[in-house]
C-alpha cells in the first residue's frame, strides 16, 4: 500500500479516480489502484468516455455487437458506459460493503441536453440506474438552479444522485437543500432515507478564470479557498438543527467532492490542489496523471479544519482585487454546462465515426 495516499485516506478523506476505460479494466489498472493507492470509487464525464471509446479499438467489439440492437448514438453510448461502470462498480463493491454503503462508488451522467427538462431528466436518471443494476451506482445531475427540481425528485425517488457543476458555497447548498428536501419527502411518506449522495465542487477552474486579473501573489489560490470556503458550508450544514433531525431518522450524509483537482497551470506544482484540500469527511476525485503524481511524491497537508481554515479567510482578497466571485461562480457553472454539452455532442460523434467505419470494414 502506497503510504502517501494511505496518509490521506487517514485524514478521513476518500480518494476517487476521474477516469474509466475499457483498456484499465481489461489489465487490471483500475484493480491496481484499488488494491495499492487507496482508490475507493470513481467519476466519469463524457468527455472521459470520449477520448476512451475514440482513443483505441478497445470497445469496437461491443459497438458493432450492440449497435444494431439500439435506436440512436446516445443509446449505445449508454449501452458501453453502462458496461464499463458496472465492471467499476463490482470491482469496488467489496469498499461498498465494507463502508456500509459509505464509499465504494462509480457515476454515470444523465445527458447534459436535458439539464434545463427537469422531467426528461428524472425519467432518464430512474432509468439509467434501473438498467445499471448496482446499488453503489451514482446518477450525476447538474446542480444548476433547473436541476434542483430533478435532484430533490431523483433522491425523494431512492436513486443516488453525485450533483455535479458546482462552483461556490451558494452553489453547494442550494445542491444541499434539494437533496434534504428528496429526503425529508422520504421521511414523510415513511420510507427508507439512507439515499446516498455527493455534491461536488470543481476547482482548478476558478484559477484558469483569473489568472490573467490577479496579483501574481494569489496565482492558484483562488480555486483552493473558494472549496475551502464550500467545505466550511458543508460542515456548518451538518451541524444544522435541520440535518441533525433528518440524522436522526437515519438519513446519511451527502458528502462533499472535491472535483477538478488536476492541475491546469504547468507551472504550478502537479499536486497543488490534493495536497491543499486534505479533509475529513469528504471526496477528492482526480485523473490518472495526478494520482499517480501523488503517490510518487505528494504529502497529505494538514486536514482543513471545519471552518474553512485560513484558505476560506482568504476570499476577500480576490474581492479586493476586483474580482466579483458570486458573478464568476455563475458564469463557471453556466460555462461548464456548454461544455458538457459540447463533450456530449464530441462523444455522440466519435460513436457515429466509429459506427460507420466498423459496419464499412
Amino acid at each position: 500500500m502506497n503510504e502517501r495516499t494511505k496518509a490521506l485516506h487517514d485524514v478521513g478523506q476518500s480518494i476517487w479516480l476521474d477516469n474509466i476505460t475499457r483498456t484499465m479494466l481489461d489489465d487490471g489498472t483500475l484493480r491496481r489502484y484499488i488494491d495499492e493507492l487507496s482508490v475507493t470509487g470513481l467519476t466519469s464525464n463524457p468527455t472521459i468516455f470520449d477520448k476512451a471509446i475514440g482513443g483505441g479499438d478497445a470497445y469496437d467489439e461491443a459497438i458493432v455487437q450492440a449497435a444494431p440492437k439500439v435506436d440512436s448514438n446516445e443509446e449505445l453510448f449508454f449501452s458501453l458506459a453502462i458496461d464499463d461502470l458496472g465492471r467499476a462498480a463490482d470491482e469496488f463493491k467489496a469498499v461498498h460493503e465494507r463502508t456500509d454503503g459509505v464509499d465504494g462508488f462509480v457515476s454515470l451522467e444523465v445527458s447534459p441536453l436535458l439539464a434545463d427538462d427537469a422531467h426528461a431528466t428524472i425519467e432518464q436518471a430512474r432509468d439509467l440506474h434501473g438498467r445499471a443494476g448496482h446499488d453503489n451506482l451514482f446518477i450525476k445531475i447538474p446542480g444548476t438552479e433547473a436541476g434542483r427540481t430533478a435532484i430533490e425528485e431523483t433522491i425523494a425517488a431512492g436513486t443516488p444522485v453525485n450533483v455535479t457543476l458546482l462552483f461556490d458555497a451558494a452553489q453547494y447548498i442550494g445542491a444541499a437543500e434539494a437533496y434534504m428536501r428528496g429526503i425529508e419527502r422520504r421521511v414523510a411518506d415513511g420510507l427508507d432515507p439512507a439515499v446516498s449522495s455527493v455534491a461536488s465542487l470543481f476547482v482548478s477552474r476558478w484559477d484558469v478564470a483569473v489568472a490573467d486579473e490577479i496579483p501574481d501573489e494569489l496565482r492558484n489560490t483562488l480555486g483552493i479557498a473558494v472549496a475551502a470556503d464550500g467545505y466550511r458550508a458543508y460542515r456548518e450544514l451538518l451541524d444544522s438543527d435541520r440535518w441533525q433531525r433528518l440524522a436522526n431518522e437515519g438519513a446519511r450524509p451527502q458528502r462533499f467532492l472535491f472535483a477538478s483537482t488536476g492541475t491546469k497551470d504547468p507551472n504550478a506544482s502537479d499536486v497543488l490542489y490534493v495536497e491543499a484540500l486534505a479533509a475529513p469527511d469528504s471526496i477528492n476525485t482526480m485523473p490518472d496523471a495526478t494520482l499517480n503524481a501523488f503517490a510518487d511524491h505528494g504529502e497529505a497537508g494538514e486536514p482543513i479544519p471545519a471552518d474553512g481554515g485560513e484558505a476560506a479567510k482568504s476570499l476577500p482578497q480576490f474581492s479586493d482585487a476586483g474580482i466579483d466571485l458570486a458573478a464568476l461562480a455563475a458564469r463557471l457553472q453556466r460555462e461548464g454546462a456548454a461544455a458538457f454539452d459540447k463533450s456530449w455532442h464530441d462523444m455522440l460523434d466519435t460513436i457515429e465515426s466509429k459506427s460507420r467505419a466498423l459496419a464499412s470494414a
